[in-house]
């Protein structure tokens, strides 16, 4: 069964519900968001810009899907397929969000496993993401998923709409997750652990810390509970040169770095890397 596209979305200047007319979306107010020739629409404000193209830039987002293609990460996104599937077991419709998706490699794999596991799946999926490269490349690995240019801050979906929502290395803002969520619904977050790439950042920074993942303490409250955590730990392929310097361009690592510590990064080559990550589910008690 393909893809189902989106019905309903909010109009991030007064948050009117806006309405498919062509290939436009328009709200009562009469603001208008042209649906872009690949597929995605823009509901991120100008006004709401930090910069004239926030977010990943083109080159990041190349870098990251020419990274994650080498199937470096494949374990990770099947962990997290068969994560979001657990959550799906009992649904016939499903509506999933990536908020923060990237250029669609994780998004992409959940879809293609949920509908692995349930051809009959009526299932609509959303990559919403600050950069306009990010979405087009989510459009461009997958035509069927729906693509929004727009920030956590201010998720241009209604109320109560979505099942599940996916923050991959990501930035969390539990209160709009929670508020696109519906009741019984889950927040599937994926951190890095504290060995997550530690080989690499031995070579880059003169100091390594070891955290661990980010605090969900803001997402935790009467309704809502972590309902599983679990440890995900493997080595990587040997990597080439190429690929750790893409894998450099789509981190913040690059910019984090000394100069010395960039030029010993350069030279780094058939070396294996540690994915440390942990995959938690914030889920809400109905």
């Amino acid at each position: 069964m393909p893809l189902r596209p989106l019905e309903h979305l909010l109009c991030p200047l007064d948050q009117y519900p806006l309405h498919r007319d062509g290939k436009t979306w328009r709200c009562s107010k009469n603001h208008c968001y042209d649906i872009a020739k690949q597929g995605y629409v823009n509901l991120l404000p100008v006004q709401n810009k930090k910069s004239l193209d926030p977010g990943d830039s083109q080159i990041m987002i190349a870098a990251r899907r020419h990274f994650l293609d080498s199937g470096a990460y494949d374990p990770l996104a099947s962990a997290l397929a068969n994560t979001v599937n657990e959550l799906a077991s009992e649904h016939d419709e499903l509506a999933i969000l990536d908020a923060g998706c990237g250029e669609g490699y994780y998004l992409n794999t959940v879809c293609n496993s949920l509908l692995n596991t349930n051809a009959e799946l009526a299932l609509t999926a959303t990559g919403l993401d600050i950069s306009k490269w990010a979405v087009r490349a989510t459009r461009s690995r997958n035509s069927g998923i729906n693509g929004l240019v727009a920030s956590n801050r201010q998720i241009p979906l209604p109320d109560n709409s979505q099942d599940i929502l996916l923050c991959t290395f990501g930035f969390p803002v539990f209160s709009e997750f929670q508020r696109v969520l519906k009741p019984g619904g889950h927040i599937v977050m994926v951190d890095p652990g504290a060995e997550h790439l530690i080989e690499l950042r031995q070579q880059i920074y003169e100091e390594i810390r070891r955290s661990p993942p980010a605090s969900l303490a803001a997402g935790i409250n009467t309704e809502w509970h972590i309902s599983s955590e679990s440890s995900l730990s493997f080595s990587t392929p040997e990597l080439s040169a190429e690929l750790f310097e893409q894998l450099l361009i789509m981190t913040p690592h690059l910019y984090r770095a000394s100069k010395a510590g960039r030029e010993r990064a350069a030279k780094l080559d058939q070396l294996a890397l540690t994915a440390d990550v942990c995959i938690r589910v914030i889920s809400h008690q109905v």
